[in-house]
């Protein structure tokens, strides 16, 4: 049994350092990447440390609206686009195109519930995982708030879909107390039970064709077609992660070692696997000098810890909690310098080896 303290440690820790170790090798294809970032997967963003991006960014946003607003729904979504709003405004280095122009529409005055733009990117993904871990035992609750979460941003319903898999998995997780990889079976059938979709039911089939079959998480990228790397698409994103989760169940270090060596979008494939191994694990399940390795203000991991046990004590019943406080002024400062250390990376990758 994990305590559910070191649980939700392991979830935000586990995003922040799927996110930060994943971050540099983002967008560059896995044969590039084999070349570039040589010897095993370590923090290389600024003289051996690592920063957070918007993965981990929007997953602590979450988690600050469930500990403000978590038996309201509209009060939930509101402060989320609250948060969202007042992030884009901090100039953030990087921000996916259909949750900059969903923000831009909150911005000069559309509601949350129409704000969202046509799209299928991992948005949602990437911060839902908090929602399914909160409402491990009410499923209804975890279902309106995924949904409120994704729709603010992206209106496709295959990000929901997607979206729901990460949340639900996440709940399963936590309510059943999983230490040990269940039977492939239910982890399909619980997959398969999300929608009704062809689409997504044909990838869930091939999920269970790869378990059986015994493929490797990069034999499973070529059989989908992402042979130079994991898309930004969440239909591509969402099944790798299931299946390097299911595939190397309870070893975090593999978990995203798997899929940072697939090559692609490494910090969000890091953050949505992080998040799921890491609740599998809990904290102490993952490697310390990745976290220790995390150098970030002000949503340092050290706040992340305070967010992480203040949702913990409230999902028990143990305390009312409120959002955790930090020097938020900081965030457009640390913002700056982020963006100047994410330029010079750029510019890096305008040099061999190619």
């Amino acid at each position: 049994m994990i305590a559910v303290k070191d649980r939700f440690r392991g979830l935000i820790l586990g995003t922040a350092v799927g996110d930060a170790v994943g971050l540099p090798a983002e967008g560059v294809s896995k044969s590039r990447a084999r070349k570039m970032f040589k010897g095993p997967w370590r923090h290389r963003l600024v003289f051996g440390k690592g920063m957070i991006s918007d993965d981990t960014e929007h997953t602590i946003f979450v988690c600050q609206c469930l500990l403000a607003h978590s038996d309201d729904a509209n009060l939930f979504i509101q402060r989320l686009a609250m948060c969202l709003r007042w992030w884009l405004l901090s100039l953030p280095a990087g921000i996916g195109m259909a949750t900059g122009r969903a923000i831009i529409k909150i911005c000069i005055g559309f509601s949350p519930e129409k704000s969202g733009v046509f799209s299928a990117g991992n948005g949602p993904a990437m911060r839902v995982a908090p929602i399914g871990a909160f409402f491990a035992d009410e499923p209804e609750w975890n279902d309106e708030l995924t949904e409120r979460s994704t729709c603010i941003t992206h209106t496709d319903p295959k990000a929901l879909i997607a979206a729901k898999a990460v949340s639900q998995i996440a709940s399963w997780i936590v309510r059943a107390d999983l230490t040990s990889r269940p039977a492939l079976g239910e982890f399909i059938q619980r997959l398969s039970s999300i929608s009704a979709d062809n689409t997504w039911r044909g990838l869930v089939s091939s999920i269970e064709r790869a378990c059986e079959d015994g493929l490797s998480v990069e034999a499973f990228a070529d059989k989908m077609g992402l042979k130079n790397g994991i898309t930004g698409y969440i239909y591509h994103t969402v099944p790798m992660v299931l299946f390097a989760w299911y595939v190397h169940y309870g070893n975090y270090e593999k978990t995203l070692t798997a899929l940072w060596e697939c090559g692609g979008d490494t910090d969000t494939t890091g953050a949505i696997a992080g998040a799921l191994a890491g609740l599998t694990v809990g904290e102490t399940g993952i490697p310390s000098v990745w976290i220790d390795g995390i150098k970030d203000w002000p949503r340092s991991t050290g706040k992340m810890r305070e967010l992480a046990d203040a949702l913990a004590a409230k999902v028990s019943g143990e305390a009312i909690m409120t959002p955790i406080r930090y020097f938020w002024p900081g965030v457009l400062l640390r913002n700056v310098y982020f963006l100047f250390v994410v330029l010079l990376h750029g510019f890096r990758r305008l040099l061999h080896p190619y």
